[in-house]
């Protein structure tokens, strides 16, 4: 796999923080024997930080491996193990390198048992693969209930800053309250640790920072009139903060991309200068290939300049006022997985979204094996072309490389980009 040129010095320190992070924390857990979790994306990890609790997000851990180009490996060994090809890939990678079990090809060895692993129920495989992770590991799984919201309004990005609490209706919130006050009190039970929450809410504080921050580069990319960042830097940088939101260090980050963000912007600068065609891309990051970002750049002047991470930055995860982080936090966690892949949360934002950034075309991936990431593909497609937006679907898995023929795949793009834009 041929990496993409870093054009912007965040990058580089983005993945040497991440790179020394996890090195520390193997030696937090190995050598002084502190506590770690497994958890979803859309998972609460600010309880955890708030305790000093490191964190592995298990979609950051699947990337990780994919990028490694290890998932034909463990997702042949799964098969070999009997597991059907049904799985969810992106939620199950992590499962199959742990029950292969030969550190000496893992990423950095391998993780070691966690203090427990979380996941919201959002798909009808996630409860079982991660119960089974959880056994092969020798760890308990929590789970955390999944309420469907009766009324989802279309335009929730302008609704969720400040009327929140109507939007997620209070009666979900109360349950994701309480089922958060429920893992305080079992990861308290079982590290002795004291849940602060002062600090907590100094946390949530530095988190409304951190996204607002990142609203800005994002509007900044957003109307520069040519693309000043690529995409694959884009998530880079956002989800290396985000891992790492309620953190000084985080919001340092999200200030240094905004702020080299803006210097190309003043400075005229072009991630690509003969850019003619703008891209989006829809769903998760095609980890295994990031290279296919900046594929038809010298060819077709093709560019993309959006995904969901940086954007959904903002829209997602500030709330005011901020006066209940507790409940703030449920918000979050309520509706996350919904609002980027269920319809009709998805398909309105993605149409705005698109008009906002100048999109001339859109690709949709669609993983044949995740569920809820496909819920709305078909939905998503209608949308944009009914908006003057064409669509090509992009059938394949964000972390599984197995059925993935890069120049078929370029060649069929190419096809697209000549035919159906011009």
């Amino acid at each position: 796999m041929n990496r993409i040129e870093k054009q912007l010095a965040v990058t580089g320190q983005a993945g040497a923080y991440q790179k020394a992070w996890f090195a520390d924390l193997r030696e937090r857990i190995l050598t002084r024997g502190e506590p770690y979790a497994i958890m979803q994306a859309d998972t609460p990890h600010e309880i955890f930080h708030a305790m000093d609790i490191p964190i592995v997000t298990n979609q950051w851990w699947a990337a990780v491996i994919a990028a490694k180009q290890l998932s034909p490996l463990y997702f042949d060994f799964l098969k070999e193990q009997g597991y059907h090809e049904g799985l969810c890939r992106y939620c199950s990678l992590g499962l199959a390198a742990t029950l292969h079990n030969d550190p000496s090809i893992a990423p950095w060895g391998g993780l070691p048992k966690p203090l427990l692993l979380c996941a919201r129920l959002t798909c009808d495989c996630v409860q079982r693969v991660f119960r089974l992770w959880g056994d092969a590991l020798g760890a308990p799984f929590f789970p955390i209930d999944n309420p469907g919201i009766e009324s989802p309004s279309p335009r929730w990005w302008e609704d969720g800053i400040e009327n929140w609490e109507s939007l997620y209706q209070p009666h979900r919130l109360d349950l994701m309250v309480g089922q958060l006050e429920e893992l305080i009190a079992f990861a308290e039970q079982r590290t002795g640790r004291t849940f602060d929450r002062a600090h907590f809410s100094r946390m949530m504080e530095l988190i409304d920072r951190q996204e607002t921050v990142l609203g800005e580069a994002d509007r900044l990319i957003a109307e520069a009139p040519k693309c000043p960042v690529r995409v694959a830097e884009q998530m880079t940088n956002t989800m290396t903060a985000q891992w790492h939101r309620g953190t000084e260090w985080g919001l340092a980050h999200a200030t240094a991309f905004r702020d080299e963000v803006r210097a190309r912007v003043d400075a005229g600068i072009a991630a690509v200068p003969n850019e003619r065609k703008r891209l989006m891309w829809i769903g998760a990051g095609l980890w295994h290939d990031t290279s296919f970002y900046s594929a038809f750049e010298e060819s077709h002047g093709a560019v993309f300049t959006w995904s969901m991470y940086l954007p959904f930055a903002f829209a997602g995860y500030v709330r005011r006022p901020l006066t209940d982080p507790m409940r703030a936090l449920a918000s979050r966690v309520a509706s996350m997985n919904e609002q980027l892949h269920n319809p009709p949360w998805i398909n309105s934002w993605l149409v705005h979204e698109a008009q906002r950034n100048r999109i001339d075309g859109a690709l949709v991936l669609m993983p044949k094996s995740c569920h809820p990431a496909a819920a709305s593909s078909k939905f998503i497609a209608r949308d944009l072309e009914a908006a003057g937006v064409p669509v090509l679907e992009i059938w394949t898995d964000m972390v599984d490389s197995r059925d993935w023929d890069g120049p078929a795949m370029q060649a069929r793009v190419a096809t697209f980009l000549e035919e159906r834009l011009g």
